[in-house]
């Protein structure tokens, strides 16, 4: 039997709590995967993102 474990969820160290244009993040069980979501919609749509791409756009923000 698989296990469907629900993937933690988190922002960036750089977000305040109380910001209204927020992202937050989380990164498959598998790790394999990650997902991005409105912070303020956490029930609306995702995007998902090859690891290894996801890692190769963030090295580039900075």
């Amino acid at each position: 039997m698989t296990s469907t474990t629900e993937p933690t969820w988190f922002k960036s160290s750089f977000s305040s709590n109380d910001g209204p244009d927020c992202v937050e993040v989380a990164i498959t069980p598998a790790d394999t995967t990650v997902h991005v979501r409105d912070s303020k919609d956490k029930n609306g749509g995702q995007l998902a993102f090859r690891n290894a791409s996801w890692t190769e756009f963030v090295t580039h923000l900075h």
